[in-house]
């Protein structure tokens, strides 16, 4: 496959970042390009490209590469170069497995010891969110999220787990979640918004999860949570399995299709 053109960066982009070391910022760069899925899965990163577009030399390009290899974003292909990450199927459900197994290990714990007041607030905070982002579309007259408000939304809910998992007081249980989060969320949304309905399912969720923490119900807690992420690993396979088809349709010969 041909090496992808990275995006270059502005002068004044540049100006503003020039404080922050080559490496992070090469690493930053290719993260947000991911993230938008402006590079997608099984694409070649040319470390030459990069080094030229980001003005750096190739050291710290390839020590970034090497970080986001490290953190699952990247892989090593057999000849060397690096290729972002094209999950599989199976790799989405491995990914929410360690998920659940986290979380639900870390409502359980701050359910049973207590939940830390700045907490609560924190989880009110998003949880209002969603309810303003539910009576906004309600008011519009909209079925469903916009491009934007998907984004947004996808934000709010991340937000909302991590900090469920931040209040176990766990660093490094909060990175192993934020990070399997994010590589389901880069490689894996394929959705269209969703639509009120299902965001008042959400929010009614988010709700009785917090409500059972708050209130030292360790087990209606757990409970709650692994039905939600249940819920949420059955979409994501859904639409998993609706873009490979489509995928698939659209690569099939004409003559064949024809036949």
């Amino acid at each position: 496959m041909t090496p992808v053109t990275i995006k270059r960066v502005s002068k004044k982009r540049t100006a503003e970042t020039n404080a922050v070391p080559a490496k992070q910022r090469i690493y930053n760069h290719v993260h947000e390009q991911v993230s938008r899925g402006e590079l997608p899965g099984g694409q070649v990163i040319s470390e030459l490209q990069l080094s030229r577009d980001l003005g750096t030399s190739r050291s710290p390009v390839r020590e970034a590469i090497a970080q986001l290899i490290a953190d699952g974003l990247l892989e090593q292909a057999p000849n060397r170069s690096a290729v972002v990450v094209d999950l599989k199927r199976e790799d989405i459900i491995d990914l929410y497995e360690v998920r659940e197994a986290l979380e639900i290990y870390a409502v359980h714990k701050v359910a049973q010891r207590g939940l830390p007041a700045r907490s609560y607030a924190q989880l009110q905070e998003c949880l209002g969110e969603l309810q303003a982002m539910l009576d906004h579309l309600r008011m519009s007259g909209e079925r469903a999220l916009n491009e934007e408000q998907t984004t947004r939304y996808s934000n709010l809910d991340m937000k909302f787990h991590s900090m469920l998992v931040l209040s176990a007081q766990n660093v490094r249980m909060q990175r192993i979640v934020v990070d399997t989060r994010l590589l389901v969320r880069i490689f894996a949304m394929r959705r269209s918004g969703h639509e009120v309905e299902k965001l008042e399912e959400i929010h009614r969720q988010h709700l009785s999860i917090v409500q059972a923490v708050a209130e030292g119900r360790a087990d209606d807690a757990v409970s709650y949570l692994s039905a939600h992420i249940h819920t949420s690993l059955k979409e994501r396979l859904e639409e998993f399995d609706f873009w490979k088809r489509e995928n698939a349709l659209r690569n099939y010969p004409i003559e064949f299709a024809a036949t």
